[in-house]
């Protein structure tokens, strides 16, 4: 499992969300440390269907390959299982801050990442199957 973290405060020149940069970077920095080939399912959430994301991935087809769900399907989305558990444990966090409330998420993550029997229950429970 890996994912990547980013605060948005409000300031003017600040992304609020990632970017087909952001994607591509953390597809790259996967690859790197797995060393291997990569099965990547997602949305159709709008960044996900640029150009320039997908020429990425069309340049990488040796090593990426990409599974797009339909329109609405979060219960195809192994993702969703692990958001649900990242909110369920710090839903009652009384947070002073932003930052507070980044790190309780990075550690619920991290968590959940050193537990593949976690993170495999999550994609059973979509129903899909990874023929290993």
């Amino acid at each position: 499992m890996f994912y990547a973290i980013r605060d948005y405060n409000g300031c003017k020149r600040q992304p609020k969300g990632f970017g087909w940069r952001d994607f591509r970077d953390l597809l790259t920095r996967a690859r790197i440390q797995l060393g291997g080939p990569i099965i990547l399912v997602w949305g159709n959430v709008r960044i996900h269907l640029t150009v320039p994301l997908r020429d990425f991935i069309a340049a990488n087809a040796v090593w990426l390959t990409v599974f797009q769900l339909a329109t609405y399907a979060p219960d195809l989305n192994p993702q969703e299982g692990i958001w649900s558990m990242v909110k369920r444990n710090i839903g009652n966090l009384a947070a002073a801050d932003l930052s507070q409330i980044t790190r309780a998420v990075k550690r619920r993550l991290k968590q959940i990442q050193y537990r593949p029997d976690v993170v495999d229950g999550c994609l059973a429970g979509t129903g899909l199957l990874i023929d290993r």
